[in-house]
């Protein structure tokens, strides 16, 4: 089983959201959809400012086996994007949970953040598609 931080919340399209202590949520891809699409080469991530809803496509991943949408989990203003995925997608597949998350977001709503899964829960949907 891939690595679940039980802090986070998750998506069941395959992201994860981390409510930081000023309340803004950052936004990245399991480890479990990393593996999944092996090397990453390139990452196209929402804009600055941009408003997603949730379950609103907020970018792609590139791999050298198959792109992949990436959803926003919640709905929120798109407040800061990750630029080093810009040089090194690569950093994705190396710490998904760390340096990898794609962008923060200042949410709308945060009782949204009720409706994501917790880390079981979570991997009970990965072991269904196993």
């Amino acid at each position: 089983m891939s690595d679940l931080p039980s802090e986070l919340r998750y998506a069941a399209s395959h992201e994860w959201a981390r409510v930081e202590e000023d309340g803004t949520v950052v936004i990245g891809i399991t480890d479990h959809a990393q593996a999944q699409l092996g090397d990453v080469v390139y990452i196209e991530l929402p804009d600055m400012g941009q408003i997603l809803s949730a379950g609103e496509e907020a970018g792609v991943v590139e791999s050298v086996k198959a792109a992949s949408d990436v959803y926003a989990p919640i709905s929120g203003e798109v407040i800061e994007i990750n630029e080093k995925l810009e040089d090194e997608p690569e950093t994705v597949n190396s710490e998904p949970y760390e340096d990898g998350w794609f962008y923060k977001l200042k949410p709308a709503d945060t009782v949204e953040l009720d409706s994501l899964l917790t880390s079981d829960a979570y991997a009970d949907v990965v072991a269904g598609e196993e």
